[in-house]
C-alpha cells in the first residue's frame, strides 16, 4: 500500500491531502467531506479503508484551508468547493500511478453537492458518484448535467435530508438510485449502519468503475 501526504495546488493555495494506492489499484475514489469536517473524518476514512481493501485507490483532501474553514459561510460555498474538487481531480489524474485510473466520487453532506458539481463539470471523466447523508440539492442546476451513475444513501431517521435527497433525485437525468437505511441518523453512527454504507459504496464503485456486476442482479 503506497501512502502519500500530498499538497494539491489549486489557484494560489495548496490543499493538504492523503493519497493511498493499493498494489495493482485499478480505480480511484476521491472523497469530498462535509461542512465542518476534513480529510481526517473518521467516517470517511472507515469507508476509504473498506475501498482500499477491495483494491481501490483513495484520495482524501481538505476542501478549504484552515483559515477559510474558520469562516462558517465558506463551508456552504458549493461553487468554491466544487471548483476545488474539479481542480484537484484534474491534478490527481496527471500524477504517476493514478493517471489512467477510472475516477469516482464519494461525497458526504455538503461534499456530496461539490461532488455532483464537479461531476457535471468533468463529464465522462467521472464514472460514478456516491452520496452519504448528502445535500445533493445544493448542487442546483448541475444536477441535470451529471452523466455519471449516482447513488444517494440517506438515513431513515434523517427526515429533513430525505426530502432534500428526493427532490435532488428527481432532477438527476442519468442512471441513479436512492437507498434509505432504516434506523440510521445523519451521521450513520448507529451500530452497523456505516458498515452498510461502505458495502453499498463498494458495490456501486465495483459496478461502475470496474465493471463488476452486483451479485443477484
Amino acid at each position: 500500500m503506497t501512502r502519500m501526504e500530498i499538497d494539491i495546488p489549486v489557484d494560489d493555495i495548496s490543499l493538504k491531502g492523503d493519497l493511498i494506492l493499493a498494489p495493482g489499484a485499478d480505480a480511484l475514489v476521491v472523497f469530498a467531506h462535509g461542512s465542518g469536517s476534513s480529510r481526517k473524518s473518521s467516517r470517511n476514512r472507515m469507508v476509504a479503508e473498506r475501498l482500499q481493501a477491495e483494491g481501490f485507490g483513495t484520495l482524501l483532501f481538505d476542501l478549504l484551508t484552515a483559515d477559510e474553514d474558520a469562516d462558517y459561510s465558506r463551508r456552504f460555498d458549493i461553487g468554491t468547493i466544487g471548483a476545488r474538487l474539479t481542480a484537484a481531480t484534474r491534478w490527481v489524474m496527471q500524477q504517476p500511478g493514478a493517471a489512467d485510473l477510472p475516477i469516482g466520487y464519494f461525497g458526504a453532506s455538503t461534499g456530496a453537492a461539490a461532488a455532483l458539481v464537479a461531476a457535471a463539470e468533468l463529464g465522462d471523466a467521472v464514472k460514478a458518484v456516491v452520496s452519504r447523508g448528502g445535500r445533493p440539492d445544493l448542487a442546483g442546476d448541475a444536477l441535470a448535467l451529471v452523466r455519471a451513475p449516482v447513488l444517494l444513501i440517506v438515513g431513515g431517521d434523517d427526515q429533513p435530508v430525505i426530502g432534500l435527497n428526493e427532490s435532488a433525485f428527481a432532477r438527476l437525468t442519468g442512471e441513479k438510485k436512492m437507498i434509505i437505511i432504516e434506523g440510521a441518523t445523519h451521521l450513520f453512527q448507529e451500530p452497523g449502519k456505516l458498515e452498510s454504507v461502505a458495502v453499498m459504496a463498494v458495490q456501486w464503485f465495483n459496478q461502475y468503475l470496474k465493471g463488476i456486476p452486483v451479485k443477484g442482479q
